[in-house]
């Protein structure tokens, strides 16, 4: 069977007054992702085949997945399969990708959340919506040593599409 051919839906870029080891560190570690993540703490095993995790302040996973790339400081991809919303499970995993170029005394970070199927654009609201947000409080972290205080959550009209898609197609799951 051939990997899955994914392709960017939702792009952002984001520049940081910070070094390219500092970024990553706030992409992977714990400590950082839960100061700018709403509480989540990630659990990655930073090489390819690695596990990837996302957990809620509570424990429970939030996201999982596998590490696809690791070019440390440069290039993190992972796939994403969001676990806490049950009708999203059945859906396809995605692939977040985080570049990290350096400009100078700055980064240029660039998330890219890529899909392996045609998703409607009230799904993709999402994470349209979220990634901002998140990116912008984890720059904020790192410029001033604290992240942005938001409320944030999905879409009703996504979470609405996910329980038509997954009603409609279920045999676009592919559990892991």
């Amino acid at each position: 069977m051939s990997e899955p051919t994914f392709v960017p839906k939702t792009v952002h870029v984001i520049y940081i007054a910070a070094t390219p080891e500092r970024v990553w560190a706030a992409l992977t570690s714990a400590e950082f992702t839960r100061q700018y993540f709403f509480g989540r703490s990630v659990e990655i095993e930073q090489k390819v085949g690695g596990s990837f995790i996302l957990r809620m302040p509570d424990g429970r996973v939030d996201v999982e997945g596998k590490v696809k790339e690791c070019d440390l400081p440069r290039r993190l991809s992972v796939t994403w399969r969001v676990m806490w919303i049950e009708e999203m499970r059945k859906l396809p995993e995605c692939l977040v990708t985080y570049q990290i170029d350096t400009l100078g005394e700055a980064v240029r970070l660039t998330m890219s959340e890529s899909h392996q199927w045609d998703v409607p654009e009230a799904i993709l609201a999402g994470g349209r919506q979220g990634w901002p947000v998140i990116l912008s409080s984890l720059k904020s972290l790192l410029e001033t040593g604290k992240p942005l205080v938001v409320k944030l959550e999905p879409p009703k009209e996504m979470l609405e599409a996910v329980k038509r898609e997954t009603d409609v197609a279920p045999k676009r799951s592919d559990p892991a």
